[in-house]
Formats: C-alpha cells, structure tokens, sequence
C-alpha cells in the first residue's frame, strides 16, 4: 500500500511542476519567423509563446512585443536566413525572372504563377513544369497577340544558369491576321533571385503589315512630259536580324531592386523594287520637244538588300515589392533608331525618344 502512496504523491508532484510551463508554450522553438500584421507592418523573430489569444515574440530590434492574434495575418518560418536584409524579409517570389521586356534563366516556381499589367496591355505567364513556363502577351485591344515560352536548364552550380525561349506574335484581327514576328533566344543568368546579371542572344523578324504594289515591268507611253515612275514603289519584306541583351537585378533593400534591362538589333529588310529608266523618251513629237508628243520609259524590278536599320533600347528602372504577391516596377527607357532603312523611310538618319513604362505585378 504504501508502495502506491509513494506513486501517486510522485505523479500528483510531476504533474504540478510540468503545469508551471504553459502547455502551449514555444520557449524551446529555435527557429524565426516572420510575421505580418493585416495592415502590412511585418516583425522578424523567435516566438516564445502562444496562448491562442496573442502572440510574444523577441526580436533583434525591438525586444519581446506581444501581438493579438486577431492581428495577425501570417506567420511564416524563414528557411533561408541571407532573406532577411537590413532587418527586412525579403520574399523572391515569381517576379525575380522578369526584368522589363526581357526575361532572365531562372524558372517561374510551380505555383508562382504571375501577371504582369503595363501601361500598354497585359500579360500572363505560368509555370507549367518546375523548367517549362508559358506565357500569353497583347494589348488592351486584343492585338497583336503573342505566345512566350521558355525552358531553363539549371546547372551543378547554383548561380550558373541557362534558358532557349521564344516569343510567336501575330497582328490579330489588325491587318486580317496577315502580319506577323518571332523572337528566339537563349539566356544565361549569373547570381541568384536578389542580385543576378542576364546575358541573352536571339534571332527576330517581323512581317510588314501591308505591301505596296509594284508596277509590272515593262515600256510605257505617256503624254505627259512629268510622266516617271521614279518615286520607287518597292514592296516590304520581311525585317529580320540579330538581337542581343544585357540585363540584371540589384537589391539595394528588402523591398526595393534596382532593374537595368537593354535591348540592341541590328536589322535588315529585302525589299522588291521598281528600276525606273534614267530618263524618258520622245517617241513622237511635232516638234520635236517636251511640251507636245509621247513619251517612253522603261520600268523594271530589282531586289534590294540595302535597307539597314538598328534599335538600341536602354531602360533602367526600379522595382519596389512591399507584399509577397505583389509589386510595382518603373522604368525610364529610351529608344533610338538608326540606319539607312530609317532614313530611306521617313527621311532621317536617327530617331530618338522616352519610353517610361509602369508595370504591375501580381501572384497568384
């Protein structure tokens, strides 16, 4: 009997020493969280306890501070301890492979799906493997239309990677779906999600929307002395030529990146164009001068590799992410056109002008 005595006062005294640790209590939990108020204030620390009611954390900065649970938004576990910069949590997110109109060698995350609003149309990318992202880029009427898709091939080295992608366009319903463009390319990207540098070499071309028609070959007649066909009516072909990129990412903050995107392209257009005879002819007159009589010229065709133009785009910018889901990106680029083509179009050697761009991203 008193065998069971001794039991007893021994489980009755355990039982109230365990009850001096509260039952919920984290005080033995290691790890540190980030957690995120529901009006956006985030706190970064170890939690010590959690009575259901509120939550006391320590932090490096502020101490313990205790926070109603009904506050709370979230609370997530950092795994990745170089997140967390200058006291702030940074979160990559599916907005890390994008620049401004480039992309870099890092894959989109199986569901970090993402959108991408600009001032000119949406667009909308997913991850359909953890390599494979596929994309749908227009604008807000619809047209032109293009496809994007791009596979990464991730390396033994964690910085080291490389990507082919694609860009298929069609004009839409503008020109009756006649015109149309691709861009293909390969990247290699350098650095992680928060500061990486992207180098990227591609092949595009482009339709033209419309071509003008060429007079048939041959010798005409005219009663007109301004008959000539010297204007040069020439019918487009296709733009096509090498594009190169130079871009990258630099956190200068835990929610704000500084983004350098560029883009240069050197193209050329084979264009078929009408040869128009150097001078006219008077076949018949009385007299024998331009005010009265036929007139003769001789039209032909030759083909044209001439027509050169070049595109340098230059667009720094910055990109501040104050959620996890979202972010809003400005650049200030400029674009500037040259060549032979340029001038032999509208008349000058070189065209420049702004192009800011706003962008807004969301996850879903």
């Amino acid at each position: 009997m008193r065998y069971i005595l001794v039991f007893l006062f021994i489980g009755v005294f355990s039982c109230q020493l365990n009850a001096q640790v509260p039952a919920n209590s984290s005080s033995t939990d290691t790890n540190t969280y980030v957690i995120t108020k529901s009006n956006g204030t985030e706190y970064i620390g170890k939690v010590i306890s959690d009575d259901g009611r509120e939550v006391l954390i320590t932090t490096a900065t502020l101490g313990k501070i205790y926070i109603p649970k009904s506050d709370i938004k979230s609370i997530v576990k950092v795994t990745d301890y170089n997140a967390i910069i200058r006291g702030e949590y940074y979160a990559s997110g599916p907005f890390t492979t994008r620049h401004a109109f480039t992309t870099n060698a890092l894959p989109i995350a199986r569901g970090e799906n993402y959108a991408m609003v600009n001032l000119y149309g949406p667009e909308v990318h997913f991850a359909v493997t953890d390599h494979l992202n596929v994309g749908i880029m227009s604008t807000w009427i619809a047209s032109p239309l293009a496809l994007a898709l791009k596979y990464t091939f991730p390396t033994k080295y964690e910085k080291l990677n490389f990507s082919i992608g694609t860009l298929l366009g069609t004009s839409g319903y503008i020109a009756n779906f006649k015109g149309y463009g691709g861009l293909h390319f390969a990247n290699v990207t350098y650095g992680d999600r928060k500061n990486n540098v992207t180098f990227s070499a591609g092949y595009g071309y482009t339709s033209s929307l419309g071509t003008k028609s060429l007079i048939t070959p041959g010798t005409y007649t005219s009663t007109s002395a301004g008959f000539n066909y010297s204007y040069g009516i020439y019918s487009p072909g296709i733009t096509k030529g090498p594009v190169l990129s130079l871009a990258g990412v630099v956190k200068v903050g835990a929610k704000v990146s500084f983004v350098f995107d560029s883009m240069f392209g050197a193209f050329g257009q084979t264009a078929t164009k009408n040869e128009i005879g150097a001078t006219n002819t008077i076949i018949e007159a009385t007299p024998p001068d331009y005010n009265n009589g036929l007139y003769q010229q001789t039209v032909g065709v030759t083909k044209s590799n001439s027509l050169k133009l070049y595109a340098l785009f230059l667009m720094p910018g910055m990109r501040f992410q104050t959620k996890e889901n979202r972010a809003f990106q400005i650049s200030l680029a400029g674009v500037t056109f040259f060549g032979p083509a340029l001038e032999n179009w509208v008349g000058l050697k070189s065209f420049s002008f702004p192009f800011p761009m706003c962008s807004w991203f969301y996850k879903f």
